[in-house]
């Protein structure tokens, strides 16, 4: 039986951490737990790294370290959550579809990690693989690939419950020795991200991308920006429309009469971002980071999301395929009513559409057809026009009205809330 040659993994850990220093915390936050059940290394969510001993007898010591910084990365961008979350919004289930998101897993990491005094290690998952693109998410690949007989020799493949949230016979489980907690896991985290902002240029744009993202500070009016538009997206009649595709059940109670069925398909979402001279580049960068919150708040489906730019006149609607290619044209006077109208002539329609503005700008005068959400972003107190007085939009004293009634209205930047 071969004993497990620790000198050997602990070198490989050592030289991980010296060609990526800002992944030295999360490295050495990992605990060993030796193992002759996994193939090669493996993860689970609470941040124990099984090892099998033959994999490391026969791996050279600088592929250790790519696969080192490899498992890591899993749990640092939390894929087993992310799986977690797309296996109930996808109705995917069994080993086969965990595996395709291990595999999309890995293309999300491999893309940028080796290199630069890290080896790839043997046999790892590249998009160009599977014939895809470099520099997409996880749920962007898994829409891409399908398993099949090109993909069995993939199918030895296996990063553990930390990488697509399945749990093996293996695991030791949440009440096992040695895994993080809740908050040490944050923590790690969090260190990380200060290491890669802290040091600009040092880490790959995915990781930078993600440092941004972990960085950030949560705040209340970003949990409730996503929870107005998850509850626009989900509201009665959003995404539901009739299909011949399926009969009705009631087709049985009208002889002689053929009955659609109702399906509901994934709701699509606009979002207008107001470019005007009003708001600062800093909202603008708020405004792109809240395209890509509301990109998950309707399950990852990029395709689904399309933006807006607009200050007095709108821009074409764009799909979002990364936040870095939404163009942001504009700088001069506000009027959002041009970006709802844009926004509505778009094909499909969108069920929801979101506004992210400062507010200075003319309302549509009636209700769209479709849920509206605002993300206003803070001013100074706005006050009640004067009774019997009227302003023009040129004026010094000019104050908007405020979002109509009948948008669901967050504001952005602020511990507030919403009505």
């Amino acid at each position: 039986m071969i004993p497990l040659d620790r000198d050997k993994l602990y070198s490989a850990r050592l030289h991980a951490a010296r060609v990526r220093p800002y992944l030295a915390t999360a490295l050495f936050a990992l605990h060993v737990v030796e193992s002759r059940r996994v193939p090669t290394m493996a993860v689970d969510r609470h941040w124990r790294c099984y090892v099998s001993p033959a994999f490391v007898e026969r791996t050279p010591v600088e592929e250790l370290a790519g696969v080192w910084v490899h498992e890591v990365s899993h749990l640092l961008r939390e894929h087993h959550e992310r799986s977690d979350r797309v296996a109930r919004e996808r109705e995917l289930t069994g080993p086969g579809e965990r595996l395709r998101m291990n595999i999309a897993a890995d293309c999300e990491i491999n893309d940028d990690v080796y290199g630069d005094g890290l080896t790839r290690p043997e046999g790892a998952v590249v998009p160009a693989t599977l014939m895809l693109h470099d520099g997409q998410l996880m749920e962007d690949y898994l829409r891409q690939f399908r398993l099949g007989p090109r993909m069995q020799e993939l199918a030895w493949l296996d990063c553990g419950s930390g990488a697509d949230g399945l749990e093996r016979e293996w695991d030791l489980g949440p009440g096992g020795a040695h895994g993080l907690s809740a908050q040490e896991r944050d923590a790690v985290r969090f260190r990380v991200a200060q290491g890669i902002t802290g040091r600009p240029g040092d880490a790959p744009d995915g990781w930078r991308r993600w440092a941004e993202e972990v960085f950030h500070p949560p705040q209340p009016w970003r949990e409730l920006l996503g929870a107005a538009v998850r509850s626009a997206v989900s509201g009665p009649g959003v995404g539901e429309d009739y299909t011949y595709a399926r009969l009705s059940r009631r087709s049985a109670s009208v002889p002689g009469a053929v009955l659609p069925s109702l399906r509901r398909r994934p709701p699509r979402v606009c979002v207008v971002i107001d470019t005007s001279g009003s708001v600062s580049d800093a909202e603008l960068g708020s405004a792109l980071l809240e395209v890509a919150a509301i990109s998950r708040a309707v399950g990852g489906r990029r395709d689904l999301v399309s933006a807006v730019s607009c200050d007095a006149a709108a821009g074409e609607a764009h799909r979002v395929c990364g936040t870095e290619g939404i163009p942001l044209v504009g700088g001069g006077g506000t009027d959002l009513r041009e970006g709802f109208r844009q926004a509505l002539r778009t094909r499909p329609r969108p069920d929801v559409v979101v506004a992210l503005t400062d507010g200075q700008t003319p309302w549509p005068s009636s209700r769209p057809p479709c849920r509206v959400v605002v993300g206003l972003f803070p001013r100074f107190p706005r006050t009640t026009r004067a009774r019997g007085r009227s302003w023009g939009e040129d004026g010094t004293e000019y104050v908007p009205e405020g979002p109509p009634d009948w948008a669901r209205v967050v504001e952005i930047g602020t511990g507030g809330g919403g009505r």
